[in-house]
């Protein structure tokens, strides 16, 4: 039984850095897993500091006394189940927090927790919710945003910035296709998870990697422009960010 007022520990899984360094400013206990290859079973806490929130190995996660799970994506609750030895919903409290826009279109694409009355599904945006098939699902909307982090606007480096998570995995979705084109008239820089090894073979095109703020807000302030590429998105996270600068 959670007991209303007390601190929470909460599991959750760093999926989009931006949105986590928020959610983690809260005054509860963030439980953050991390996988041994630091791949889809968890990558931690990724060099970022946060001071409510500690990396705990996927192994461990037994031991922990965790009242709330929050998930992001559809492989989580089965990670909960086989790690943590509770069902997310009805053995374990959680909501699941999506994200994205429905893919691939509004009129096919049923949410995993269409079905369930038991986990919350909260979106990110009112567009989300307008397109994406929640079922019976108790759906909400909490905005998802940034701390302003105040103007940092130089522009002094003529170049085109740009944030993508998993540019060529998730290719023509976030628009990464069309770096190469658009390199031709401006080089740009990409920073976000999976962009280390991002290459072409003509134009200019960098990946920067993953780069926590404040050094990323920095950066990015300094391009002359910022690109945003996504094809199919409502307005995502990295564009507010973008904008606050």
């Amino acid at each position: 039984m959670v007991r209303p007022g007390r601190a929470k520990n909460v599991l959750v899984w760093h999926v989009h850095g931006s949105w986590t360094q928020a959610f983690v400013a809260g005054r509860h206990r963030y439980l953050v897993p991390v996988a041994g290859d630091r791949g889809d079973g968890g990558i931690g806490l990724a060099a970022r500091s946060w001071p409510n929130a500690r990396e705990v190995p996927l192994e461990e996660l037994k031991h922990e006394d965790i009242d709330l799970v929050v998930l992001q994506r559809p492989h989580e609750a089965e990670l909960v189940d086989r790690w943590v030895g509770r069902r997310a919903g009805s053995g374990l409290p959680a909501v699941y927090v999506e994200h994205n826009a429905p893919r691939p279109s509004p009129t096919q694409s049923r949410h995993v927790v269409a079905d369930r009355s038991d986990i919350p599904l909260i979106h990110v945006t009112d567009f989300n919710r307008l397109m994406w098939d929640n079922g019976r699902a108790d759906t909400r909307v909490i905005d998802h945003g940034v701390a302003d982090p105040g103007p940092r606007y130089t522009g002094d480096v003529l170049r085109a910035a740009t944030m993508i998570n998993e540019p060529l995995r998730r290719n023509r979705v976030v628009g990464a296709d069309l770096l190469e084109p658009l390199s031709v008239y401006a080089q740009i820089d990409v920073w976000g998870i999976g962009t280390a090894d991002l290459r072409t073979n003509r134009g200019g095109v960098t990946g920067r990697g993953d780069v926590a703020p404040p050094a990323l807000w920095d950066q990015i302030a300094r391009r002359r422009v910022y690109l945003h590429t996504a094809r199919w998105t409502s307005l995502g996270l990295s564009l507010i960010e973008a904008m606050l600068l």
